[in-house]
């Protein structure tokens, strides 16, 4: 198949690689000039070191490439979404398949990725979310990872199972593009927080602690949402969870350790030079989104209050260990 993917940065490249070497015509897409020139030059993506990009893998910054593409895949960073979509609305034909692989939430409209993607281009492309347990660097390598293609289009989700699916990489199915987005969008607030955890200087308990209680808010969300409980519990819900908050590749929690040891956020960037943290643009969506709804979470209203007002983290933490006592699971007395 002819596959543009829109969004050369880890993701994007390694997703590209993966279709490369199944057999498809791929094209890489730079929203620069010079990131396509360097991609040209190095043969490599400085942010997967060590992974070669073929010869076969076209590079360029002409988003028109996608015009003649079966499948575009949208991988760029969440904040960037939109004005992506907008640049590739004129250009997709009738039926060409749409692949979201970016997690986040909409900061103004509380829209998940696919909603943003829908809002522009239409109902002329039907929509898959591809989202999981995967780090970019491991994907790149070749690291054995498996993913979960959802969407309300069941022959949409087929053909980019197959497309994707390969000996390292399986490829399950879902129609709960809901859940697996609010779990892929959210896990990034808890991998903030779970980083801070480490900074902090605690341990194992409270890492299992902040990591059960964060699926929980979670999944409360997804649901009141839409969403569907079995999703939570599984690779696009828990799994992505695990990775995301124990993993030195998440820029979401490195970003965490160092708030932990007294940076702001915004140093906490700065020192990471500059590299796009996911779970602080989430955290002030997922809390517009819960107050919508009328969900409790306490621990994204927590780090929303470290991340965007300011609140000590040691306040923050004591404030979540002295709330009022609850009943684990919700509803049991009944």
């Amino acid at each position: 198949m002819n596959v543009t993917v829109l969004g050369s940065g880890a993701w994007g490249t390694a997703l590209a690689l993966v279709l490369l070497e199944n057999g498809n015509q791929v094209t890489l897409w730079s929203f620069f000039q010079e990131e396509s020139d360097r991609l040209k030059e190095l043969h490599e993506n400085p942010m997967l070191k060590g992974v070669p990009l073929p010869e076969e893998l076209n590079l360029t910054a002409d988003i028109s490439c996608a015009a003649q593409s079966d499948v575009v895949v949208l991988a760029t960073p969440s904040f960037a979404v939109r004005s992506t979509a907008q640049k590739l609305a004129p250009l997709v034909k009738q039926g060409t398949i749409l692949v979201s692989v970016g997690k986040g939430i909409e900061k103004d409209t509380s829209f998940r990725l696919s909603q943003v993607i829908a809002d522009e281009v239409g109902d002329k492309c039907p929509i898959v979310v591809l989202c999981g347990p995967t780090h970019a660097e491991e994907v790149g390598r070749g690291i054995p990872s498996a993913i979960v293609a959802a969407s309300e289009n069941r022959m949409a989700a087929h053909v980019v199972q197959d497309l994707f699916m390969s000996p390292r990489l399986r490829v399950y199915a879902s129609p709960d593009v809901v859940g697996v987005e609010i779990g892929a969008a959210l896990k990034n607030v808890i991998a903030v927080c779970a980083g801070v955890i480490d900074g902090m200087g605690f341990g194992d308990n409270t890492r299992a602690m902040l990591m059960t209680r964060g699926l929980t808010e979670i999944a409360r969300l997804g649901m009141a949402l839409g969403g569907k409980q079995s999703t939570f519990a599984g690779l696009a819900g828990v799994g992505d969870l695990i990775v995301t908050c124990t993993s030195m590749n998440s820029r979401n929690h490195r970003a965490g350790i160092l708030m932990g040891q007294g940076k702001t956020i915004q140093q906490a960037m700065e020192e990471m030079g500059g590299a796009v943290v996911e779970g602080y643009y989430a955290a002030a969506s997922a809390r517009a989104l819960a107050h919508k709804v009328g969900v409790e979470m306490p621990i994204t209203e927590a780090a929303y209050r470290v991340m965007y007002e300011g609140q000590d983290i040691n306040e923050a933490f004591q404030g979540l260990m002295t709330r009022g006592k609850k009943d684990e699971i919700e509803d049991t007395w009944l």
